[in-house]
């Protein structure tokens, strides 16, 4: 079923707020038409996460679409899972994309300016490129590029408490 509706995705939204200007927001999907509701349902007691939705709100459209975005449930359910039980399709590909975003966000590489743009440039290698991304990913890099903050982690703190430094 993940081979045929389901979809690894990375959501960039563009954030004033943040030092970067940018926030990454790994996701996993899978749809389904209402009458086969219960295939996420199964979906989501398998990996023990996520929430099922209307795709679409305020449409006449009647799929549902099962979604994960905690970046812990990724971690610790979806991406084993997936390791696990191989995908077959071109989406093992987008999978292994997919994994290693979260692991550098995971990281911390979401932080910095230049790794940042990794990414960026790894997420628009997915979904057959990106195609139907609305955010141009040239527009994403000059929204970082302009920033003037890059967030450092010191590796030995305990506490979750950044120190921006600007460059």
């Amino acid at each position: 079923m993940v081979d045929g509706e389901g979809s690894f995705h990375v959501a960039f939204q563009k954030r004033r707020d943040l030092p970067l200007g940018i926030s990454i927001i790994p996701e996993f999907h899978v749809s389904q038409n209402r009458c086969s509701i219960k295939a996420l349902e199964i979906v989501k007691s398998i990996l023990g996460s996520g929430y099922i939705k209307p795709n679409h709100r305020h449409s006449s459209d009647q799929t549902y679409v099962f979604v994960v975005r905690d970046r812990n449930d990724l971690i610790t359910k979806v991406i084993p899972f997936f390791r696990y039980n191989n995908l077959i399709t071109s989406k093992a590909k987008d999978f292994n994309i997919f994994a290693k975003i979260v692991d550098l966000i995971e990281k911390g590489y979401h932080r910095n300016r230049h790794t940042i743009i990794k990414i960026i440039d790894l997420a628009y290698q997915m979904n057959a490129g990106g195609k139907r991304r609305v955010v141009k990913k040239e527009d994403l890099i000059q929204n970082v590029l302009k920033s003037s903050e890059t967030i450092w982690r010191k590796s030995d703190q305990k506490s979750d408490k950044d120190i921006v430094r600007t460059e």
